[in-house]
């Protein structure tokens, strides 16, 4: 199998950031909770909280989305384009996405690919924060485990951080994504 993280990597832009700016355009009024999303950002560079913390400020806008599941779709139907080009020929039907991003949001954009598996950080849609860690570093590769998938299994594994170098660790082989470019993570 294939893992692969998902913005920046599948996709070519951040997929939160976009979803936000998305719902901006379309809901101005969401613009009353930047107070707490900036105290959150401030909270964080400031090292008084940390980054699961920090992005459950951000993600309080969601209490403002009514129907969250149709803005999900119709946010895919407008940024599905941003795919990156090389994904369809590497596209196995066994593959996972391992994301940072809310769940939710980057397992619409699977299930358009034909990803059996999104495996991202635990948002409570409706409500805006996250029930759970943030799917980051380490806890990729224990999210995965926990979802019952063999770390001897990943035949290759991309990303465009290094942030992710513990599932690099477990894959036979790794790529870096720089553009369109993958490079040889070794």
């Amino acid at each position: 199998m294939n893992v692969y993280d998902f913005d920046r990597t599948i996709y070519r832009r951040d997929s939160e950031v976009d979803f936000f700016f998305y719902e901006l355009r379309k809901h101005p009024g969401l613009l009353r909770y930047l107070p707490k999303q900036c105290v959150g950002f401030i909270k964080y560079f400031l090292k008084i909280i940390d980054k699961t913390a920090m992005k459950s400020n951000f993600y309080c806008y969601l209490k403002g989305v009514r129907n969250i599941d149709s803005e999900v779709s119709s946010f895919w139907d407008e940024y599905q384009n941003n795919i990156h080009s090389w994904y369809p020929s590497r596209h196995r039907d066994d593959d996972i996405v391992i994301t940072a991003s809310p769940e939710f949001l980057v397992a619409e954009g699977c299930r358009r690919l034909n990803i059996p598996t999104c495996l991202g950080t635990p948002v409570v849609k409706e409500k805006g924060y996250i029930d759970g860690l943030n799917c980051h570093d380490t806890e990729k590769v224990r999210r995965f485990v926990e979802a019952g998938f063999d770390p001897d299994s990943v035949e290759e594994f991309y990303s465009d951080s290094y942030s992710d170098q513990p599932l690099r660790d477990i894959a036979r082989k790794g790529y870096l994504v720089r553009g369109e470019e993958l490079v040889d993570w070794q």
